[in-house]
Parts: C-alpha cells; sequence; structure tokens
C-alpha cells in the first residue's frame, strides 16, 4: 500500500505534497525537523490522502499534484474530501 499525502504548516502557510508507503511514519518524521523542507513548518497538520497499490503509482499522481503548481487546485482536492 502505497500513499499520496498533503500537509499543511499554518507557521509557514504552506502545503506540501509527497508520497510514501508508511503514512504515520512519515508524518511523525515531518514534525521531528527530519526533511530540510519541512523542519521550518513545524507542526504540520495531514490534510488528504489518496491511497494506492504500489509507490511508483503514488509517485506519479504526486508528481501530477506537483505539476499543477495551483494552491487551488490543492485547496480543491481537500475541499472534496
Amino acid at each position: 500500500m502505497a500513499f499520496v499525502y498533503i500537509i499543511y504548516s499554518s507557521k509557514i502557510n504552506k502545503y506540501y505534497i509527497g508520497a510514501c508507503t508508511n503514512l504515520e511514519r512519515r508524518l511523525y518524521e515531518h514534525n521531528i525537523g527530519h526533511s530540510t523542507f519541512t523542519a521550518t513548518g513545524i507542526p504540520w497538520e495531514l490534510k488528504y490522502t489518496e491511497e494506492f497499490e504500489s509507490l511508483p503509482e503514488a509517485k506519479k499522481r504526486e508528481k501530477a499534484i506537483k505539476n499543477m503548481k495551483s494552491r487551488v487546485y490543492i485547496e480543491k482536492l481537500i475541499s472534496k474530501r
């Protein structure tokens, strides 16, 4: 099982899009500063997830969302859930 996720930091008012196989562990890593980019935005809140059979599928969807380069698109995804 793999996931695409969107997390949000109210501290820096930014969204982060990622893909992983262990969502709970990955969110924990973001909130302890494991990633250089997300360390500045702690605390991060999980806003959206999509589930996939494999990580390559999730990575493809992650890239598609990132290629939209649109906060409006991200917020529309979140509001549909």
